[in-house]
């Protein structure tokens, strides 16, 4: 989830400290698109052989702004010393743990291991419960990996103890460099093959956390002086162990790792750890969604939230489908049957998934590399795609992850248990969450002053350029092949229609419009937008990018999983809850947009004032499919439309906005029933 950088280099290289010195800042910048949530950095300091660390909430080009960086820098890589140089670092997107706590920030030292680490640790809290001989000290899951490798290194082999705690004990992913108080080793080692490295296998190795990062590396640095260079990834559960008194290189397979006793230093180097303070006031970046309602003031809070169940119930709906008579641009017929319903094609009836299995094949790669980008969102039908790419198409996948500020910690943390257990990579790229988050805040301010349900999606614009990096990414790693898990059964209508656009019933993707309607679907933003003057705001250029990306982006070698694999609901559920241990949230039975971090709120707004939100919609195309009953669609949608204190509160919280006027300023918008 974040990135991991750094730079290894022998005692007898005669490489210039200013070549050593540019090489591990443009790691470190490159590394940053992956997280910018805190940074920090560790060194070898050769003046007084301490290992020296520096970190703080602030992103890693402004940490290497900082004195107290450079210094950490110079006093490694900047002096002529018969000792093994080595910077490495982290440019972190925060998971467990705040950035506002030092403690938590990367590199972590913990028993004289200091490390950083890119991935989640998904069973942190049962790992401590288990091991009652560790003590923890910190939210952040990194600490109980780093007790772990010390505790089983005890009992044989370096590397056999890394192996013991990453391969054996670890649910999640994990891609980590290591050093020690006591050991002469450098560790890098992966359950998700989610590092890289450049080495000459003699006296340097530079490693990151994506082959992109490299290939962007040897670009801007001239790595001319060095001769045989072997770029290479780490694989999955498997590592790279660095002698730092020879230099000599082990590579190791978790499923046969050396046993045998490794020799300790003559004298424990001390570990010195600093922090800087950023300069702007910050929220912090995460909360645990799953626990909010465990906070004191939650059973006042979720009084606020209003649920006209009764009136509700009392809707006139489609005599087929759930549709009720709010829904825009909706007619009935003498039936009572609705437009929607006599205009649908059945669309879950795909072709079988052979067709996919041939039509992938001139695709697959025979070097190793990966053949197919999959988007993932760690969301149901995201995650069932990559298990079915991996396990029953047999490819090669990498996954990507646009985190635009509102995947929430449960969404990441089923990314991490997927890709873990599967071993496989997963590109973030992660936008710039503060200003997104901003953004989303003073949308939603000035549409508070003049609501208009039509405006609502200007909520979710910031998270579209998920398509412009998907084709981006495709392009970096010479990947042709795109298979995403667009679903069908998710077509709304209904967001588009409160905006004035009667629905184009034979559209061929549910994120397609007509030209016609885009040019109307512009003036209807923009008078809206004269309406309330604080539209105008930053966010603009971010919005037009979002428009940009989802309708002009281009799609090519592009295919749908579910125009070859029936959805099914409850065999998705099954095949990622028992294969994979993927996690609920607690304030919904729904599997569906759970780790989509606006969707409870917005789907509180049409709810509250239209009656209705996606959950009729989904369930309505269900009806038609012949997927559900009509009794069971509607037993379905009273529960899952009821509001969701956890999730609203996350997204009020996490965007900056009280939560208490912002939903009593909601609760007063009047209502269409």
């Amino acid at each position: 989830m974040c990135g991991i950088f750094g730079v290894i280099v022998s005692e007898k290289a005669t490489y210039s400290s200013d070549f050593l010195i540019k090489s591990v800042k443009s790691l470190a910048k490159l590394s940053q698109r992956r997280g910018k949530d805190s940074s920090g950095l560790c060194a070898f300091n050769q003046q007084n052989h301490k290992i020296d660390v520096l970190k703080g909430p602030v992103r890693i080009n402004e940490l290497l702004k900082r004195p107290e960086a450079s210094q950490l820098i110079q006093n490694a890589l900047g002096s002529k010393t018969s000792a093994c140089k080595y910077v490495y670092g982290h440019s972190r997107l925060v998971t467990n743990g705040t950035q506002l706590n030092d403690n938590n920030n990367q590199p972590v030292a913990k028993d004289g291991v200091v490390g950083v680490h890119n991935g989640i640790v998904t069973n942190v809290d049962q790992l401590w419960e288990k091991h009652t001989d560790l003590t923890r000290e910190n939210e952040i899951d990194t600490e109980v990996m780093l007790a772990l490798v010390r505790k089983f290194a005890a009992e044989g082999s370096l590397e056999e103890g890394i192996v013991k705690a990453v391969g054996d004990e670890v649910f999640g992913t994990v891609a980590t460099a290591l050093v020690f108080e006591d050991y002469d080793r450098f560790v890098l080692a992966t359950n998700n093959g989610s590092l890289y490295v450049i080495t000459n296998n003699k006296d340097i190795v530079f490693f990151a956390s994506e082959i992109y990062i490299l290939n962007e590396f040897e670009k801007k640095a001239d790595l001319s002086v060095i001769s045989t260079l072997e770029k290479k990834q780490i694989p999955a559960n498997t590592g790279m162990s660095v002698a730092l008194d020879t230099f000599g290189i082990t590579e190791f397979d978790f499923a046969s790792t050396p046993k045998e006793k490794t020799p300790k230093t003559q004298e424990k180097r001390e570990i010195n750890i600093a922090t800087v303070a950023s300069n702007k006031e910050q929220i912090s970046t995460v909360m645990d969604l799953n626990l909010i309602h465990l906070n004191p003031e939650a059973e006042a809070q979720k009084g606020l939230l209003i649920y006209p169940s009764d009136k509700i119930k009392g809707l006139k709906r489609c005599t087929k489908c759930l549709l009720p008579e709010t829904f825009p641009y909706i007619l009935y017929d003498h039936d009572g049957v609705c437009n929607y319903c006599n205009n649908y094609e059945n669309k879950n009836q795909p072709r079988p998934l052979s067709e996919l299995m041939t039509l992938v094949e001139p695709y697959r790669r025979t070097d190793g590399k990966s053949d197919v980008l999959l988007p993932f969102s760690g969301g149901r039908d995201s995650t069932y795609v990559l298990h079915v790419v991996k396990e029953e198409l047999g490819l090669n996948p990498i996954t990507y992850t646009y985190d635009w500020g509102m995947v929430t910690d449960l969404a990441r943390r089923n990314v991490a248990r997927i890709c873990g257990k599967l071993g496989v990579e997963n590109i973030i790229v992660a936008a710039d969450m503060h200003w997104k988050r901003e953004n989303i805040r003073k949308n939603i301010v000035a549409w508070l002053k003049k609501p208009a349900l039509g405006m609502i999606p200007l909520f979710m614009a910031g998270d579209k350029f998920f398509f412009y990096y998907a084709h981006k990414i495709k392009k970096q790693l010479g990947i042709d092949l795109e298979i995403w898990g667009v679903n069908h059964l998710e077509n709304t209508n209904f967001k588009t229609g409160f905006a004035g656009l009667r629905p184009e019933f034979d559209k061929k993707r549910i994120y397609s419009i007509s030209i016609q309607n885009q040019m109307k679907l512009f003036g209807f933003v923009g008078a809206n937008m004269l309406k309330s003057p604080g539209y105008f705001n930053q966010s603009i250029l971010d919005s037009l990018g979002s428009f940009a990306s989802r309708y002009i982006t281009p799609k090519a070698d592009y295919y749908h999983l579910f125009d070859y694999a029936q959805w099914d609901e409850k065999h998705i559920e099954d095949t990622i809850i028992n294969n994979y241990d993927w996690e609920k949230a607690v304030d919904t039975d729904s599997t569906w947009r759970i780790g989509d971090g606006t969707a409870s709120f917005y789907n509180y707004i049409y709810t509250l004032v239209a009656g209705f939100s996606e959950n009729d919609t989904f369930r309505s195309n269900q009806i038609r499919e012949g997927m559900i009953t009509r009794e069971e669609a509607l037993e379905k949608i009273y529960e899952e439309n009821r509001p969701r204190y956890n999730s609203i509160k996350w997204y009020l919280d996490i965007v900056g906005l009280d939560y208490e006027s912002t939903i009593k300023t909601i609760n007063q918008i009047p209502r269409m029933f």
